[in-house]
C-alpha cells in the first residue's frame, strides 16, 4: 500500500547520535523545573551570539516591519517568489563569504544555488552529481546527519576514507586511495569526495596539503568535490581556515576541467546560528549543476521575507564586522573553557581550532577497546550522568572511546553543571542494574 521509500530504514534515525537527540526532547533539562533532565551537548548550534543579533533587531524595526523608504513592502514579499532568489540577497551572500575567506577568493553572487539550509543543499547536489548506487567517499570521522541526508532519497552509498588518531585525523594520500580500492572491489562508482572544513565533528581546519591530496586525487580520476564549509566563520585560533575555492585559485586551476568539478556548500546555520532561519546554498562553476540544482530548489526555498531580513542583516558590513569579531571571541573563550575543565577531571581532547565542539578522547574509560564498550559508557552517560553527547562510531570513527561535545549551545551555568556530573560520574560506578534496565540498541 505505501511507496519503498516510506517502508526502507535508511533514515538513520536509529543512529546514537538521533537516539541522543530524541532522548533529550523527552526528559529536557530546566535549572528550575527539571534539574535532573538531560543536558543537550550534542547539538553543534551557536547560541554564544544571540544577544548581538537581537540587539541589531531593535535597533533596525524598519527591516523588521517590512518596511523600506518609509512605504510597506510587506505585499512585494507576500506574493510570488521567484526560485533563483532575491538578487540582493544573492550579492550580499557573497560579500559576506568573500569577507570570511579573507577577501583571498572573488564569488558570483549568479553562481549561488539557494537551498532551504545546507541538508537541502547536500541532497540537491547528490541528485545532480550522481545515481543511485553510486559512491561518495567521505572521510572519517564524519557528521552523522550525512548518512540521512545524502543517502536516504537519493540512493547515493558512502565509503569511508579512514583517518586515525595517530596522524591526528589528518586525511592522507594512502586513505583516500584505499576508499577508491574498496569502493571498486564492490564494483561502485566513485563520483565524488565530500569533506567538511572546518571538520565536524573534529573542530579542525584542513591544511593547504589535505586539499591539495583532494585535488589531485579529484583531478586524476574526474571525480567531483563537494566541500561544505557551514563552519567557515566559527575559526578561532590558527590555522586560519582555507576554502577549497582558494585552493583553486593559488593553484591557478580555476580555468581547469576541476573548475567544474568543485561545490561548495554554505548555510548561516553555525556562524551567525540561524539554523531556523533554514538559509543554505550551493556555489558552483559548473553552469548545468547551476541549472539543475535552481530547478531542484523550487521544493525547499527560503522565504523572501527571511531572504530580506538576513540580507540586511549581512549587509550591514560595519556590523557584522563586530559580529565576527565577538562571536570569535565568544567561541575561543568557551573552547577553552570545556577543554579545561574536561583537563581537571582527567580527559583530553584533540587540539582544535574551529566549530562549536570538542572532539574528546574518553578511551580509557572503556571497559573493553570496543564499540560494544562505547556505546556501553555512551548510554552510561545519557541515562544516568543525563548528558547527551554524540559516540565516535555515530561519526564513523574507526576508534572506539571518540566522543564529541558541543559547548556553544548551552549556558556557562549549564556547562558548569554538566561538568560536575561527568565528574562525579568518574568518582563513582555506575551500577550494572540501573544501564542494563535502560540500555537501549543502535546501529
Amino acid at each position: 500500500m505505501l511507496s519503498k521509500k516510506v517502508l526502507l530504514d535508511s533514515h538513520g534515525e536509529d543512529s546514537s547520535y538521533f537516539v541522543g537527540l530524541q532522548m533529550y526532547q523527552k526528559n529536557p533539562y530546566d535549572h528550575v523545573h527539571n534539574p535532573s533532565g538531560i543536558i543537550q551537548m550534542g547539538l553543534a548550534e551557536n547560541q554564544l551570539s544571540m544577544d548581538l543579533l537581537e540587539s541589531w533587531l531593535a535597533k533596525n524595526s524598519d527591516v523588521t516591519g517590512l518596511k523600506e523608504n518609509g512605504g510597506s513592502i510587506f505585499k512585494e514579499l507576500a506574493l510570488f517568489q521567484d526560485y533563483h532568489g532575491l538578487p540582493s540577497f544573492k550579492k550580499a551572500l557573497a560579500e559576506f563569504m568573500e569577507e570570511v575567506r579573507g577577501r583571498r577568493v572573488t564569488l558570483d553572487p549568479t553562481k549561488i544555488v539557494l537551498t532551504a539550509g545546507s541538508t537541502s543543499a547536500n541532497e540537491t547536489l547528490m541528485f545532480c552529481l550522481a545515481e543511485s548506487g553510486d559512491v561518495f567517499l567521505i572521510p572519517t570521522p564524519y557528521y552523522p546527519g550525512y548518512d540521512r541526508d545524502l543517502k536516504w532519497r537519493t540512493g547515493v552509498e558512502i565509503v569511508p576514507i579512514q583517518c586515525s588518531s595517530s596522524n591526528h585525523f589528518r586525511i592522507t594520500k594512502c586513505a583516500i586511495e584505499e576508499a577508491y580500492k574498496q569502493a571498486q572491489s564492490l564494483n561502485l562508482n566513485v563520483k565524488g569526495v565530500l569533506i567538511t572544513n572546518p571538520s565536524n565533528p573534529l573542530g579542525t581546519t584542513m591544511t593547504h596539503e589535505e586539499i591539495n591530496i583532494i585535488i589531485d586525487f579529484c583531478l586524476d580520476k574526474l571525480i567531483h568535490i563537494v566541500s561544505d564549509e557551514i563552519f567557515s566563520a566559527t575559526v578561532f585560533s590558527s590555522p586560519n581556515f582555507i576554502s577549497v575555492l582558494e585552493a583553486l585559485h593559488k593553484r591557478n586551476l580555476e580555468d581547469s576541467i576541476v573548475n567544474n568539478l568543485v561545490h561548495v556548500v554554505y548555510s548561516l546555520s553555525k556562524d551567525l546560528g540561524l539554523s531556523g532561519f533554514r538559509v543554505g546554498m550551493i556555489y558552483s562553476n559548473n553552469e548545468k549543476v547551476i541549472s539543475a540544482a535552481t530547478k531542484m530548489s523550487s521544493f525547499g526555498l527560503i522565504s523572501s521575507q527571511t531572504q530580506h531580513l538576513v540580507s540586511n542583516i549581512i549587509g550591514d558590513k560595519k556590523f557584522m564586522k563586530y559580529y565576527m569579531k565577538e562571536n570569535i571571541k565568544r567561541l575561543k573563550k568557551r573552547h577553552e573553557m570545556l577543554v579545561s575543565k574536561l583537563k581537571r577531571i582527567g580527559i583530553k581532547c584533540l587540539k582544535s581550532n574551529a566549530g562549536l565542539f570538542c572532539w574528546v578522547d574518553m578511551r580509557h574509560l572503556l571497559s573493553s577497546k570496543t564499540f560494544e564498550a562505547e556505546i556501553e559508557l555512551w548510554n552510561k552517560i545519557l541515562f544516568v550522568t543525563k548528558l547527551n553527547i554524540s559516540p565516535g562510531s555515530s561519526c564513523h570513527c574507526n576508534e572506539p572511546g571518540w566522543f564529541r561535545i558541543c559547548f556553544a549551545n548551552v549556558s556557562e551555568d549549564m556547562l558548569n553543571v554538566s561538568m560536575q556530573r561527568l565528574k562525579a560520574f568518574m568518582e563513582t560506578s555506575c551500577h550494572d542494574d540501573v544501564c542494563n534496565a535502560r540500555r537501549i540498541r543502535v546501529s
